[in-house]
């Protein structure tokens, strides 16, 4: 499963916790959500620059 998969199961899993009451796994999960968001960005922008200075020479 990819970082973007697993960023949004965490979001479910917040969303989840927060609308039964529970704010400290939501938070949790919320911030695990943001981690995980960020980190695959950043491995996809490299990714991307990675493709296009390959592809330029």
């Amino acid at each position: 499963m990819s970082l973007l998969g697993w960023a949004l199961i965490f979001l479910v899993v917040a969303l989840i916790a927060a609308a039964l009451g529970f704010g400290a796994v939501a938070s949790a999960s919320a911030g695990i959500t943001k981690v995980l968001f960020f980190v695959f960005l950043v491995v996809f922008v490299a990714l991307l620059i990675m493709n296009f200075t390959r592809a330029a020479t």
